[in-house]
């Protein structure tokens, strides 16, 4: 089968072409993709190529498909698989499959298997440890935004706090403490947003900063202070770049005492440094940005490391059980996945999209691979509106959910633009 898709042969080297994939063997399932959310991981990779640690060495020679935040439908199942897979399920794709201890992931690694593709071979790994997740959603973006919640649900469970005496560390934020999360209104800064006031185990305090106002405004349209209050959190958003004193008046917030749990969303030295800054005792710091240059430093207070028992964790991704959570709570509409994407686009406009991903304002760009159309802000549909009525109704069924993305916007893009019915 002929297959459509971006691929990677270097540093900053993105090829949009048409191949012919391998004839599915019978450890291996034939499927097609339906849409792809554009990550901030993606365009590292485009950046750093080949130095990339999950991309080969031999990518130039050998190119392999770019992203990993994808949902599709299965075609053709092979023979080892048919009890657990069939035709027309949908499915979500755990990147992260840690096979055999390798860093290899879909959209950095792999000949045939990418989230910018109209059709893909999933090989036997992916099967194997269990990350082809069926997705039984009436959506299909949904199921592309998984990736992203599972990865800042790994990291509340990451974090992790002590007790005096006890050589134990108990996982998890702090149930019913105080946490702030800075520069978090950032695509991943919003699913964890969405997610911790959404799960189980929830702070009572929830601190939330940018320097961008709009950002704040737009996050607090979407995750009111009201609807926190329902789930018992206390929700302040804070304009850190307003204040004289950004480490005094986040720490008034919890009354003198710190917070128990801090998220950093930014690779920003300074940023970095204010965590530490506001831990409390036994304060845990989960550095969720992921730099991209090997050397980047942040002070970290060895005082309040030794007498405040302050620590810090990171991840890099959740795992197989994060993801099937999150599709869990999706389907009980626990989680809001729309609220990510600001942008909507095709297969064309995934290459200048990569490239181009830290110029561009906004969330989640989501791409529908198997139509073309430049990327567009969901805001500008409006305004496109007025001389193209494709966008005139995009624009009337997104305010049914107040700006947002939802499933007619995506069926009637698809029944407009696609070739063949998604």
């Amino acid at each position: 089968m002929k297959t459509r898709a971006v691929r990677l042969y270097g540093k900053e080297d993105l090829r949009l072409e048409t191949f012919d994939l391998p004839e599915i063997a019978d450890g291996e399932i034939l499927a097609k993709v339906v849409c792809d959310s554009i990550c901030m991981s993606t365009y590292k990779c485009a950046e750093q190529g080949a130095d990339h640690k999950r991309v080969p060495k031999d990518v130039a020679n050998n190119p392999t498909i770019m992203g990993h935040e994808f949902c599709g439908e299965i075609l053709e199942v092979g023979k080892e698989w048919q009890d657990r897979y069939k035709p027309g399920m949908r499915f979500a794709i755990q990147p992260n499959i840690n096979y055999k201890g390798t860093m290899w992931a879909p959209g950095y690694s792999y000949r045939t298997i990418g989230g910018d593709a109209t059709y893909i071979v999933i090989p036997r790994e992916f099967m194997e440890c269990g990350c082809l997740l069926p997705y039984n959603g009436d959506n299909y973006f949904g199921a592309a935004l998984s990736e992203p919640l599972s990865c800042v649900a790994g990291t509340f469970k990451a974090m992790y706090h002590t007790k005096n005496g006890v050589y134990e560390h108990f996982m998890g934020i702090k149930e019913k403490g105080k946490m702030a999360m800075l520069a978090s209104v950032g695509p991943m800064g919003m699913a964890a947003i969405d997610y911790i006031l959404h799960t189980d185990r929830r702070p009572s305090l929830l601190v939330l900063t940018d320097i961008d106002q709009s950002r704040l405004d737009r996050a607090a349209s979407i995750h009111t202070v009201e609807e926190a209050a329902r789930q018992g959190v206390e929700l302040h958003y804070v304009n850190t770049g307003k204040l004289e004193d950004p480490v005094a008046e986040l720490i008034k917030y919890t009354g003198g005492t710190g917070y128990d749990d801090v998220v950093c969303f930014a690779p920003v030295t300074p940023v970095v440094e204010q965590a530490d800054a506001i831990l409390g005792t036994d304060g845990c710091l989960n550095f969720f940005a992921g730099p991209a240059r090997k050397d980047f430093y942040a002070k970290v207070n060895f005082y309040n490391v030794h007498y405040a028992s302050t620590h810090i964790s990171a991840t890099s991704g959740g795992n197989t059980e994060d993801m099937a959570e999150c599709l869990d709570m999706m389907s009980k509409g626990k989680l809001t996945p729309a609220a990510l994407i600001t942008h909507i686009g095709g297969i064309d406009a995934v290459i200048d999209t990569t490239l181009n991903l830290p110029k561009i304002p906004g969330a989640k760009k989501l791409i529908y691979t198997h139509i073309e159309m430049p990327l567009t802000a969901i805001s500008d549909f409006e305004e496109k509106g007025k001389t193209d009525p494709m966008f005139a109704r995009l624009y009337e069924l997104t305010q049914k959910t107040n700006g947002l993305w939802n499933r007619e916007a995506e069926e009637y893009l698809l029944k407009t633009l696609s070739k063949e019915e998604a």
